[in-house]
């Protein structure tokens, strides 16, 4: 038996929701916007982004006011470009810093304002504050250990001379120990001549 014509539109109708659902998932999660919003792009330049992608936070006092919106290479520095949202003003003097939310959580963009006056759109942050690379910490602590520990060991290999000297000293007093020792010996060979005969 066939299913009526109702059935059918309603079987497609939450087919269609559930693939209108998917897909506004799928773009959420990738922090896609199909639609640029209001604002304005300004750029910073960083030495080091590890970690920062497009679609992260920008954030003033805590607050989200824009998102990255690209990546690139100039100069031999990370250009990072941040859309923020109509009314937000950032100011010549502001300092432009990569943090993390967490110890291993996403990376975002937080601006400090200053005193300066406002950036138009396509200006740039000059003071900007790398991202911290936890891999880098952890190999200048090496790095620095190990100086450490050599220096310790040149230090110790200094008193060893020393020591050996006394060592040979207290051996030459064995020695002349021994030297009395045979001289001793020398002693009851004369009483034994001094005898009757």
């Amino acid at each position: 038996m066939y299913a009526s014509w109702t059935t059918k539109l309603i079987v497609g109708l939450f087919t269609l929701a559930g693939i209108v659902a998917l897909a506004v998932l799928s773009l959420r999660l990738g922090k896609v916007e199909l639609f640029n919003g209001n604002g304005y792009v300004i750029y910073a330049n960083f030495d080091n982004i590890s970690g920062l992608k497009t679609g992260d936070e920008v954030e003033i006092a805590g607050v989200q006011v824009g998102k990255v919106v690209g990546l690139s290479l100039k100069d031999y520095r990370a250009r990072v470009a941040l859309r923020l949202n109509q009314g937000v003003q950032v100011d010549t003097e502001a300092i432009a810093s990569i943090k993390t939310s967490g110890i291993i959580g996403d990376k975002y963009v937080s601006i400090s304002l200053g005193g300066g006056n406002d950036l138009a759109s396509g200006g740039v942050i000059r003071r900007t504050q790398s991202a911290f690379v936890l891999e880098d910490a952890i190999g200048q602590l090496i790095n620095s250990n190990n100086s450490s520990s050599g220096s310790s060991s040149s230090d110790g290999g200094g008193h060893g001379p020393g020591v050996g000297h006394s060592t040979a000293g207290s051996g030459a007093s064995g020695s002349g120990a021994s030297g009395s020792g045979v001289s001793g010996s020398g002693a009851p060979s004369g009483d034994h001549d001094k005898r009757p005969q």
